[in-house]
C-alpha cells in the first residue's frame, strides 16, 4: 500500500480554544489530578505483575508526508494483554476499592463492582475484579459487539445488555447499583461522584509519564487526544502539564462528529450533553456527556477541538497493519486511528494547518488507544481498508 492524504477523514467541525496556550503552570489541584495522586497510581501500577512500558513508535513516513520533524505513536495495544489503555484505569480503581475493604477489616470477596462500558473499560474492571477476588456486574448497550461481551465474561463478570446507547446502559447501571449497594466504577464523573473516576484517570497518567521518559530530549509541540468522556485525555494532559508547565504542547481533542460532546461543550463554554443518534465505528469515542473531572483539566488546556468522520478508520487500520505507516506492522484498533486521521485531515487544509502551528520543527504525539479488542471487527475493517 502507499500512503497519501486521501486516506484521511474529513474534519467536520473545528473550534479553536486557547491558541497560544495561556494556562500557565500545572494547577496541582487537591481535588483533581495532582502530583500525589499521580505518583500513587504510577507506583502501584508499575509494580503489577507483567508491567512494561508500551512502545513509543516513530512514524517516520507520516512525518515525511506532513513535513514535520517527528510523529510518535504510543501503542497501547500491548497494555497488560488487554490490548487497550483502559487496562490502566478500571483495574486500578478496583484494586484501591479492594484495599479499602481490607483496611476496614472486610472481605473483598463480598465487594461487588459495576460499570457501564463500550467494551474496553468493562474488560479492565472485570480483569481488576478477578485479580482482587471480588465480583463484577457489567452493563453494555445494544451496539456493543458480542466478542467484547464475551471477553468481559471470560474474566468472570456478569454482563447485562441494555437497549439504547451508552447513556442508557449507564442509567441502568446506576439504578441497579443504588438498589443492591454495589460500587460503581465509572470513568465518567458527575455531581457527588468523583473519587473513583479520579482513580481511573490517575491510572491513565502512566501513559503520559512513560511518554516523557521515552521521548528523552525531544519536546512535544502537539498532542492529539482521542476523547470519549475525557478521562484518557485528562490522564495524558496532567503529567505533560506537570512536566512542561507553561510550555505545555498544543493539546488537540479529536472526537467523532456523531458524539462531539467536548467540542460542543467548549464552544458553549459549559458542559453540554450531545444526543447520539448514530454510532461511530470508533466505539470508544461514542460518549455524549463529558466527565466533570476531565472538563476541569481540559477546558483550560486544550488549544483546538476537532470532530472527524469515519472515512479513514478502515484504510488507516489496514495501513497500520501492513507496515505502511510505521515501516513495521502495528495492530491498531478503530479509535487508535483517530489522531492520525485528524492530523492528515488538517494537513489537507493549509489555513488550518498554519493556524494550528505546525511546521518543520513540530514534534507530534498520537495515542494508539487500542489494538484488536474485537478480532472479527478488526479483520473485517482491515480487509475493507485494503480495497
Amino acid at each position: 500500500m502507499t500512503l497519501s492524504l486521501c486516506d484521511s477523514s474529513a474534519i467536520i467541525k473545528h473550534h479553536a480554544v486557547n491558541a497560544g496556550f495561556r494556562g500557565g503552570n500545572f494547577p496541582n489541584d487537591p481535588s483533581n489530578l495532582n502530583a500525589e495522586v499521580m505518583r500513587a497510581a504510577q507506583t502501584q501500577i508499575t509494580n503489577w505483575p507483567g508491567y512494561a512500558p508500551t512502545p513509543l513508535i516513530s512514524l517516520a513516513p507520516i512525518a515525511d508526508l506532513c513535513g514535520v520533524k517527528a510523529v510518535y505513536y504510543k501503542d497501547e495495544s500491548h497494555r497488560f494483554g488487554l490490548k487497550s489503555f483502559k487496562a490502566l484505569g478500571g483495574a486500578y480503581a478496583v484494586a484501591e476499592l479492594a484495599a479499602a475493604e481490607r483496611a476496614a477489616g472486610r472481605d473483598p470477596a463480598q465487594l461487588v463492582v459495576t460499570t457501564a462500558t463500550d467494551g474496553n473499560h468493562g474488560r479492565s474492571v472485570a480483569w481488576g475484579a478477578q485479580l482482587a477476588g471480588c465480583r463484577a456486574e457489567i452493563y453494555i448497550h445494544e451496539h456493543v459487539s458480542k466478542a467484547r461481551e464475551t471477553a468481559m465474561a471470560a474474566y468472570g463478570a456478569t454482563v447485562t445488555r441494555v437497549m439504547g446507547n451508552y447513556e442508557a446502559s449507564l442509567d441502568a447501571c446506576k439504578q441497579d447499583a443504588a438498589t443492591h449497594g454495589w460500587h460503581i466504577v465509572s470513568d465518567t464523573s458527575w455531581d457527588g461522584y468523583r473519587d473513583i473516576p479520579l482513580l481511573i484517570m490517575a491510572g491513565y497518567t502512566i501513559i503520559g509519564q512513560e511518554t516523557i521518559q521515552q521521548l528523552g530530549k525531544d519536546s512535544l509541540t502537539h498532542c492529539f487526544l482521542p476523547i470519549g468522556v475525557g478521562g484518557l485525555a485528562g490522564g495524558v494532559v496532567a503529567p505533560l502539564w506537570q512536566h512542561m508547565n507553561s510550555k505545555l504542547p498544543s493539546m488537540i481533542s479529536v472526537e467523532s462528529h456523531m458524539s462531539a460532546c467536548f467540542l460542543e461543550s467548549i464552544a458553549a463554554q459549559t458542559p453540554t450533553v450531545v444526543d447520539i443518534t448514530q454510532e461511530t465505528l470508533m466505539a470508544g469515542l461514542s460518549c455524549g456527556e463529558v466527565s466533570a473531572l476531565a472538563w476541569e483539566l481540559l477546558q483550560p488546556s486544550l488549544t483546538h477541538c476537532l470532530a472527524i468522520d469515519d472515512s479513514a478508520v478502515a484504510p488507516l487500520m489496514a495501513k497500520f497493519a501492513d507496515g505502511t505507516i510505521a515501516g513495521t506492522p502495528i495492530e491498531a484498533g478503530e479509535c487508535a486511528t483517530s489522531g492520525l486521521a485528524a492530523l492528515l485531515a488538517a494537513k489537507k487544509q493549509p489555513a488550518l494547518w498554519h493556524q494550528m502551528g505546525f511546521d518543520a520543527d513540530s514534534i507530534i504525539l498520537l495515542i494508539g488507544t487500542e489494538g484488536a479488542t474485537d478480532a472479527d471487527i478488526y479483520k473485517q475493517l482491515t480487509t475493507v481498508g485494503k480495497s
